[in-house]
C-alpha cells in the first residue's frame, strides 16, 4: 500500500499526476497564483483601507458631541449631520449655504428700497399739492380783494357834475367880481341843466345860503364837503344818500351871479376850500 503522507509535486507546465488506486488526487501547485481580476487591489488592501476609514470616522466628532466611535449605534440626528449638501438647495443638516435664500434676501432688500423711494416720492407729491392748494387759495383771496376794491372804486367813482358846459372861472382867480380870490370852479350852462352828485355821499344841507343862492352840500365818508351853489331847484333833502351820477337839482342864477352857472367848491374835512379841478382829476375826472 503506498505511503499517503507524502505529497507528490508537479512542476509548472507538467501534466497532472495519474490517479492512484483508481482515484484522482488533488495536486498542489507551489508557484504563485494569478489574480482573477488583474489591476484591482487585493482583498487584503481593501480591508485595510476600510479599517483605516472606520478608525478615522470614529475619531471625528462635532464640538460638544460624543464621537461616533464611542457610541454603539449612530442616531438618525448624528447621521444627518454627515449628509452632503443638496445640489439644488445647497443645504444640509450641518450648515446652510443656500443661494436661493441669499437671492431672496437681495430681492427683499431691493423691494424695501423701492418701497422707500415710492414713499418719498408720494411725500414730495403730497407736499407739492399742498403748496399748490395754498397758492391757489392765496390767489383766490387776492382776486377777491381786487374785485372788492374794484367794486369799491366803482361805487365811489367820481363823475362830472354836469354835461354841456364851459369853464368860466377857476380856483384862486381874482377880480372885481369877487371880494376875495375865487374859492371854486364855475361851470357855465343853461338854467335847468341837471346837476349830478359827483360821487356817493350824504346830503347834509339843502336850501338858500345868501350870496351862494340855493345850495346843496354833499358830505363824503371822509368828511369832505362838496358845495353846489346858485341852483334854480333842489331835488334832495338833508339826510338823503345819493350815488355818483344821481340828479340832485338844476343849474340856476340865484345869489350873487352874472349868469346861470354851477359854482362847485371842494372842502376837505369841512374846512377851507381846495382846487376842485385837482380834486376831480385825482379821482379820474377831467373837467
Amino acid at each position: 500500500m503506498p505511503d499517503q503522507t507524502s505529497t507528490p509535486t508537479c512542476p509548472e507546465g507538467s501534466e497532472r499526476a495519474k490517479p492512484v488506486g483508481g482515484k484522482r488526487k488533488a495536486v498542489r501547485h507551489r508557484g504563485p497564483r494569478r489574480a482573477l481580476f488583474p489591476g484591482l487591489p487585493s482583498v487584503q488592501i481593501v480591508a485595510g483601507v476600510a479599517a483605516l476609514a472606520a478608525a478615522a470616522v470614529g475619531a471625528v466628532s462635532l464640538p460638544g458631541e460624543v464621537p461616533l466611535a464611542n457610541s454603539a449605534t449612530a442616531s438618525s440626528s448624528d447621521s444627518g449631520r454627515l449628509q452632503p449638501a443638496g445640489a439644488l438647495s445647497g443645504t444640509s443638516a450641518v450648515g446652510s449655504s443656500s443661494l436661493l435664500a441669499e437671492r431672496e434676501k437681495a430681492v427683499s432688500r431691493d423691494s424695501a428700497g423701492d418701497a422707500l423711494e415710492d414713499a418719498s416720492a408720494k411725500k414730495i407729491i403730497k407736499a407739492a399739492e399742498a403748496q399748490a392748494k395754498q397758492r391757489n387759495a392765496a390767489l383766490a383771496q387776492f382776486a377777491k380783494q381786487a374785485e372788492q376794491q374794484a367794486q369799491e372804486i366803482a361805487a365811489n367813482k367820481w363823475v362830472l357834475p354836469l354835461t354841456n358846459y364851459r369853464l368860466t372861472a377857476t380856483f384862486g382867480q381874482s377880480g372885481s367880481l369877487w371880494s376875495r380870490d375865487h374859492t371854486g370852479l364855475d361851470f357855465a350852462a343853461p338854467s335847468g341843466t341837471p346837476l349830478r352828485a359827483v360821487t356817493n355821499a350824504t346830503v347834509t344841507e339843502a336850501g338858500y345860503a345868501g350870496a351862494y343862492g340855493n345850495r346843496t352840500i354833499l358830505t363824503l365818508e371822509d368828511g369832505t364837503e362838496l358845495w353846489y351853489c346858485h341852483q334854480t331847484s333842489i331835488s334832495v333833502s338833508p339826510g338823503d344818500t345819493v350815488s355818483a351820477g344821481e340828479v340832485i337839482g338844476t343849474v340856476g342864477a340865484t345869489g350873487n351871479v352874472t349868469g346861470p352857472h354851477l359854482h362847485l367848491e371842494v372842502r376837505p374835512g369841512a374846512g377851507d376850500p381846495v382846487d376842485p379841478y385837482n380834486a376831480l382829476s385825482v379821482n379820474g375826472v377831467r373837467p
